[in-house]
């Protein structure tokens, strides 16, 4: 979708919708991916599965729609915002890897704050993942740009269009 394709990461509660929907505001063209491209599946094979228990099993993106998706060269800048526990398989699309970085504190405070609807407003499960995710920071890209997301969302999305006015 861009010239250039850009990847916004980072553990729940990090605020990768917010920044986002900011992105979108702004003008720039930015996908949700845990809204457009998210399923449970297997993370070798893809395949979708119905639920998330089990070994290799996690929240993934459709490999062939990232791919579709970034080789549209229409927009100048494409965003790709959300978590994927297969990013591994389609990481090298992207020109450059955004990872925002959240302490234990907001993160809880995050949870605590997420409307019941929302994954993990109310789900221990969902806490108790986020945590672990926190604590292990299991599938998130080594190589990105590190984010300081506990600041405020303008400042996060600033500090991401300043990074990409450098290439």
């Amino acid at each position: 979708m861009g010239i250039k394709n850009y990847l916004i990461e980072g553990v729940s509660c990090a605020g990768k919708t917010s920044v986002c929907s900011e992105l979108e505001r702004r003008g720039y063209q930015a996908i949700h991916g845990d809204r457009t491209l998210a399923y449970f599946g297997d993370i070798e094979t893809g395949e979708r599965l119905l639920d998330s228990s089990g070994k290799n099993r996690g929240w993934i993106w459709d490999v062939e729609k990232v791919r579709d998706l970034a080789a549209d060269r229409s927009h100048p800048a494409t965003f790709f915002c959300g978590g994927s526990r297969n990013s591994g398989r389609f990481i090298n699309l992207f020109d450059q890897v955004f990872v925002l970085e959240i302490d234990l504190e907001t993160l809880n405070q995050r949870l605590a704050a997420r409307p019941d609807d929302e994954w993990g407003g109310t789900a221990s499960e969902g806490k108790s993942f986020a945590r672990h995710q926190h604590a292990t920071n299991a599938y998130i890209p080594k190589n990105g740009i590190s984010i300081d997301a506990t600041v405020p969302l303008l400042t996060v999305v600033e500090t991401i269009i300043e990074n990409i006015a450098k290439e």
